[in-house]
């Protein structure tokens, strides 16, 4: 019997490391059952991560190489260049091991155009800034809302109150860093419809409500939940399913 596999996407910024931290804290026997898939990344390390546990990173070359051989995905993540063994994942799944993937929505594309959610039992879930209703509204609101700039926006502030967080004083590249991972949003929520569930949570990884008390509160409590119950098998009430027609090209 083969394991599951279970993916958590999103923009940057928007709560998923947060998410899996606090699955890790509060319900460490569940976490237990899930092996984390680490991806190889050209990116310097953030602040507190730590290579082969966060990422493997490696020199864009060194990426460039390993990703020549048939066994690795490889994907350019707004510039970063990643990439995922797929022998290695397979073998994983197959002894029946449960394995989680947590990141950006552009490694789970390439694993569904490389056939890897036909071949394993998984379980999609992407982690959204707004909620549907929220889309629905600001597309139905006097003034012509311009949908991808007000994103753009919303993640643009979480991630600058989060690199402050981690950094302090920010640099140039950090600012471009930010803009392109803000300006990006947009185009990885046109994705969500493509998953099983979708997460509305407006409490990123900026947001002190998922750890400043110990338990989460607010959106980072119903998040909590929501990913508890679909792990367990059971209806997350929290969750929403996307359909392709909600954020227009």
């Amino acid at each position: 019997m083969t394991g599951r596999f279970v993916v958590l996407a999103g923009p940057s910024g928007v709560g998923k490391s947060p998410l899996v931290a606090a699955l890790r804290r509060l319900h460490p026997e569940l976490d237990a059952t899930l092996t984390p898939v680490v991806l190889y990344n050209s990116r310097d390390p953030r602040p507190g991560e730590i290579d082969g546990v966060d990422y493997h990173f490696r020199r864009r070359s060194d990426i460039e190489q390993l990703a020549k051989q048939p066994r690795f995905v490889e994907c350019d993540v707004r510039g970063d260049l990643q990439c995922l063994d797929l022998d290695e994942l397979g073998e994983l799944l197959e002894s029946g091991g449960n394995a989680l993937f947590e990141g950006n929505p552009f490694v789970p594309e390439a694993l569904r155009q490389a056939g890897v959610f036909d071949r394993y039992d998984t379980v999609t879930l992407f982690m959204s800034p707004l909620s549907a209703d929220e889309i629905r509204y600001l597309r139905a609101a006097e003034g012509n809302v311009d949908l991808a700039s007000l994103v753009t926006d919303v993640m643009r502030r979480k991630l600058l109150r989060r690199t402050r967080k981690q950094k302090g004083e920010l640099s140039l590249p950090d600012l471009e860093n930010i803009e392109r991972r803000a300006s990006s949003a947009i185009g990885e929520l046109r994705l969500a419809w493509r998953y099983d569930r979708v997460i509305a949570n407006h409490d990123g990884e900026d947001s002190e409500n998922w750890d400043a008390f110990y338990y989460p509160i607010g959106d980072a409590f119903t998040a909590l939940e929501s990913l508890v119950a679909l792990l367990e098998g059971k209806p997350a009430k929290g969750t929403e399913a996307w359909t392709e027609d909600l954020i227009p090209e």
